[in-house]
């Protein structure tokens, strides 16, 4: 009898799946399939896919399952997409000391990519008589009334001592909101900075508790009886009740899983790593054999987390484009999925006929990206990898081949639009999106006094690796580069 580990990789445009063979630790299959933002059970129906479909092709059984894990983007891809819940921080304090916690909770609202934000609203309570639950109710009132999804608890050195913060999170939790304690997401004393970083994780809260309880169910009715455990930023596993206290943890869970894979197949000594996908691109750095450590960013925002260092971008092969007049102004951080569109270069060249320019908003408070319309009346996206199939910097083996026929004709009203030949509006898109990419390795050399000469740069990914992002004549070339 055969006994398999499945990991599965939960991405914004695709999920994938490997099996494992407990024994001889061969890689014994792996399957992708597109990620199910709009399911009714959501991103767990593809993890629910991916699995089946695995289990089928090495022909074992659920109870051959002797551990599942999966790691996922969906934290980082809200933050990046501005999917994102308003939170409502309730502060807390006790003596004098504890009245300085009024203006420190106090978290104005929070910039993100793209012009979104995480929003906010505050209350403030004195402990001096105990949990003030008379006080608070308003408080939670007033929250529900501002459309609060999920509340942030925290008191000035509930570090120490988180027992008032615990009380008022199950209160809250007692009234139908999300809620986290300002001590469970970090330990750091500073109270500001410490409750700033539960604002974020509280901004992703009610969605990843959504999909973990999907998960679960769904996985359960595989009747798979291994615990399923997520991959969290640091590289680590855990279960999926200490996720739903604390999704922050796995912000970037799938890129601490593709630096591991750098490292364990790559064998990469020195170098920055980029993993490619359909939605965000993340980059990393290993020195010496090792990668190095330092509080996570994402589109240039800290989450003061301690993880393995990986600078995340909205750019990948399957980002959308904006234009500013006869400029491209800006590649991403939208993708194609949520637009809920097919990328073009994909289908059959037969099907874009007398395509013509659109504008689209992807969700209602976005800004305006561009498509085509065909004359059949179907939308589709053009993209980096579209880009890159069209001027054939894409090998046919990659999964991110498609017809480069197709891509071209895509791609001819953006060439009017610019007022250039269809090439040159290729390179464009990918100059806009490596000019994301350029200065975050720039600074990373910087930062860690690397030696440039003696840099290895290497991609990975299932978006074509580097194809969507690095064109030929671009200064940075990746000396290696592997498919999913």
């Amino acid at each position: 009898m055969t006994q398999i580990r499945i990991g599965i990789d939960v991405g914004g445009t695709f999920t994938d799946a490997v099996a494992i063979d407990t024994t001889t630790f061969e890689v014994l299959d792996q399957v992708k399939v597109p990620t199910t933002h709009d399911a009714d059970a959501g991103v767990a129906a593809g993890i629910v896919e991916a699995a089946s479909t695995i289990l089928e092709s090495v022909e074992v059984t659920p109870d051959d399952v002797v551990f599942i894990a999966h790691g996922t983007t969906q934290a980082t891809n809200a933050l990046l997409e501005g999917d994102v819940a308003k939170v409502g921080v309730l502060g807390m304090g006790r003596g004098l000391k504890g009245r300085r916690g009024r203006s420190e909770t106090q978290i104005d609202t929070i910039s993100l990519d793209n012009n979104q934000t995480i929003e906010t609203e505050h209350g403030f309570v004195m402990l001096d008589d105990g949990v003030p639950t008379d006080e608070i109710e308003p408080i939670l009132e007033r929250f529900a009334d501002k459309n609060v999804e999920a509340v942030v608890v925290s008191q000035a050195f509930s570090v120490d001592d988180p027992t008032a913060e615990n009380a008022v999170c199950d209160l809250v939790s007692q009234d139908g909101l999300a809620a986290i304690g300002a001590n469970v997401v970090s330990k750091r004393y500073g109270l500001k900075v410490r409750t700033r970083t539960a604002v974020v994780n509280g901004s992703i809260l009610p969605r990843m508790i959504e999909t973990s309880r999907s998960t679960v169910e769904s996985i359960g009715g595989m009747g798979i009886d291994a615990p399923l455990m997520i991959m969290r930023s640091d590289g680590g596993v855990m279960e999926i009740e200490e996720m739903q206290r604390r999704p922050i943890q796995t912000i970037l869970s799938g890129p601490a899983a593709g630096v591991a894979g750098a490292l364990m197949y790559e064998n990469i000594t020195d170098g920055i790593f980029i993993e490619v996908g359909g939605t965000s691109s993340d980059i990393s750095v290993i020195e010496k054999g090792q990668p190095k450590w330092n509080s996570a960013e994402i589109g240039g925002h800290t989450t003061f987390l301690r993880t393995l260092d990986i600078r995340t971008e909205g750019i990948a092969g399957g980002s959308m484009i904006r234009l500013d007049g006869d400029e491209i102004a800006e590649v991403g951080p939208r993708s194609a999925h949520i637009a809920d569109i097919p990328y073009a270069v994909y289908v059959d060249p037969d099907e874009i006929q007398s395509p013509s320019l659109i504008r689209l908003r992807p969700k209602p408070n976005d800004p305006e990206y561009v498509g085509i319309e065909t004359a059949n009346g179907n939308r589709y996206a053009l993209t980096p990898s579209g880009a890159a199939n069209l001027l054939g910097y894409v090998d046919e083996t990659a999964y991110a081949a498609g017809n480069s026929e197709a891509a071209r004709r895509a791609f001819e009203p953006l060439a009017d639009e610019l007022d250039v030949d269809v090439e040159t509006a290729a390179e464009m898109v990918l100059d806009a999106s490596i000019g994301k990419i350029i200065p975050v390795i720039e600074s990373i050399v910087e930062e860690y006094d690397l030696d440039p000469k003696l840099l290895e740069l290497a991609g990975g990914g299932g978006e074509c690796c580097l194809g969507p992002i690095f064109g030929r004549n671009n200064p940075l070339r990746s000396t290696t580069c592997s498919q999913p």
